[in-house]
């Protein structure tokens, strides 16, 4: 499959029209590989060391979730991590290409990913963008979980390196309903709690959004940006590899930005 052809079944899936207005959603970089076969290095997050990844593999399209360019920018100069980025995409022939919040609203994109990880029944999106999708997802648990159990769980299924959750006086109480969102989805809690949920799981969240959770009754949960959202990224490397590509992999070089010292 041409890259060209890749996109447009992609766009057709995840229109990139849908995109907020303050994202950047599509081509990034787009150095004339639009008629070549696709071999696609598929990321979280576009760095140098998956451009590094991608010529070392001699992939030609790095297809990311997060943006490249995010601001506007003002220069593009020597030793700053874009720049390079851009000299080498063009030097080395290779694309990067971003789907955003397009993704996060579509079928199998993040939020559902996360929502099929803990097995969610009768799921929902907690924002509704248009028939059918939108922002997070809200599900039943079935059977239910204690909150240790979906603690347990989530820690085994996601493998976040710290989970942080809302302070509550009994870790056996019984969880039936949860709302998932991966990325930075605190902004969101108010809409949470309108949806009957128990537990709320996301990522990015600050300290007096805890304390707005607790308020609400909401039990919220912390598994960090890079957990939520990688899942999502393998997901799409298999529905590449069913389009049958000349080659598709996921980003070994892909990383969480963050540790925590034990």
């Amino acid at each position: 499959m041409k890259i060209a052809d890749l996109i447009a079944w992609f766009e057709a899936w995840a229109n990139p029209a849908w995109c907020e207005s303050w994202d950047n959603c599509g081509w990034q970089i787009e150095p004339g590989i639009l008629p070549e076969k696709a071999r696609v290095l598929v990321c979280l997050t576009p760095t140098l060391a998956v451009m590094q990844e991608a010529i070392a593999l001699n992939a030609n399209l790095i297809f990311a979730h997060h943006p490249l360019i995010f601001n506007p920018l003002k220069s593009l100069r020597t030793g700053e991590a874009i720049a390079e980025m851009v000299r080498l995409a063009f030097s080395h022939n290779i694309g990067v290409y971003t789907a955003h919040t397009n993704f996060d609203q579509v079928q199998d994109g993040t939020a559902d990913v996360l929502a099929q990880i803990l097995e969610l029944k009768e799921v929902t999106p907690i924002v509704l963008t248009q028939a059918g999708l939108g922002y997070g997802r809200v599900g039943l648990l079935e059977p239910f979980l204690t909150l240790q159990e979906l603690l347990a769980t989530i820690q085994t299924r996601l493998c976040p390196p710290n989970l942080i959750f809302s302070p509550t006086p009994d870790l056996q109480e019984t969880i039936s309903r949860v709302a998932v969102l991966g990325g930075s989805g605190a902004s969101y809690i108010s809409a949470v709690a309108k949806t009957g949920a128990q537990a709320y799981l996301t990522s990015d969240c600050k300290f007096h959004q805890f304390q707005e959770s607790r308020d609400r009754n909401l039990i919220l949960i912390d598994a960090g940006h890079y957990a939520t959202e990688r899942p999502a990224c393998d997901r799409l490397v298999q529905k590449f590899q069913s389009l049958n590509l000349d080659w598709v992999q996921l980003s070994q070089k892909d990383e969480d930005f963050r540790q925590f010292f034990a």
